[in-house]
């Protein structure tokens, strides 16, 4: 294993360590127990948005805090979901009298997680609402989840509903958004690689050199099967297709495409992939008004992609272009 760590069993800790260091003027660090969020803290008035789940995804979703998005971010440990004790500061943080909203992937151990702290915030007089997101058409279940996993989608549904907070929608209104993006995004991912958790020290999954894994989640999770490599024409269409007929696309609807990138795949092959995907749409009449490529919800140095399409309408439209300023993600 070679990576640029000092300790495994600190390599959560000097991350935030650095990301805070780096980003003061726009995210505050906090420790035992760890959690990040605006800096300056909640804003009167706004319903708080708070998102988390195990690190090795970066920048999500702590590098989404900021104006327009998050309020605050629960890292867990690597792959690992971020615990009660964790997340109940981070609700309590994010709530300036609104209410909060808490966005969760489809994970088991987060969805019982989040469960338990919004229950504990809610005994405390703070009106928590919380979004599943499961936008993965790759498997119905899976190692880690009953039900599809939450992968890339969930940023779109942290941007959309960010904006709708920021603009002062209550909290009724925040949560409605929300399920409305999940309702229409969905993703689907490839592995050319596999990654290696620092505290195992090996890769976490055997992946021959001639074999991609097709429909794979942000943690190695085995995905729909694995295929000889092929051309990424090829592999885009494997990826795009399921997306598209699961959503039910029709000719003459909007969309946004994402392409993401794993953590270990160039800027030029994810646009690459996105070329295809979009000449793809394009033959299905789909038109493509929003985009996005680049590395947003990956698996540590995991070599890959994922395609996330989100249908798009007037008002996801005008949430989608809301100014944002985070870390990972602004305009």
């Amino acid at each position: 294993m070679k990576k640029l760590i000092n300790d495994p069993a600190q390599v959560v800790s000097e991350t935030l360590d650095g990301f805070g260091a780096a980003h003061a003027d726009v995210v505050a660090v906090h420790h035992d127990p760890d959690y990040v969020t605006r800096a300056g803290g909640a804003v009167s008035g706004k319903v708080g948005l708070v998102s988390g789940g195990g690190s090795g995804h970066e920048p999500l979703h702590a590098g989404f805090v900021g104006a327009g998005m998050l309020d605050a971010a629960v890292p867990g440990a690597v792959f690992t979901s971020p615990t009660p004790d964790q997340i109940l500061p981070a609700l309590q943080a994010a709530d300036a009298g609104a209410g909060v909203l808490a966005i969760v992937k489809n994970y088991t151990g987060d969805v019982l997680n989040f469960e338990t702290a919004v229950e504990l915030a809610e005994a405390e007089d703070v009106a928590v609402r919380t979004v599943v997101v499961d936008d993965d058409v790759a498997v119905q279940d899976s190692l880690y989840t009953a039900g599809r996993r939450g992968v890339a989608g969930t940023v779109a549904v942290e941007k959309i509903a960010g904006a709708a907070a920021e603009r002062g929608d209550d909290l009724d209104a925040v949560e409605a958004v929300a399920r409305k993006v999940v309702a229409n995004v969905r993703s689907m991912g490839v592995a050319l690689t596999a990654c290696t958790v620092p505290h195992a020290g090996k890769p976490s999954f055997d992946l021959p050199e001639d074999e991609i894994e097709i429909g794979i989640g942000i943690h190695g999770e085995p995905g729909r099967r694995r295929i000889p490599l092929a051309s990424a024409d090829e592999i885009t269409e494997l990826l795009l297709t399921p997306v598209v007929d699961d959503l039910g696309l029709a000719s003459g609807e909007d969309v946004l495409l994402f392409v993401n990138g794993m953590g270990g795949t160039p800027a030029s092959e994810l646009y690459i992939v996105y070329r295809k995907a979009r000449a793809l749409l394009e033959e299905r009449g789909v038109n493509v008004t929003r985009s996005l490529v680049g590395n947003y919800v990956t698996s540590l140095e995991m070599q890959g992609a994922s395609v996330t399409v989100l249908r798009l309408d007037g008002e996801l439209t005008t949430l989608w272009d809301a100014p944002v300023h985070t870390t990972a993600l602004r305009w």
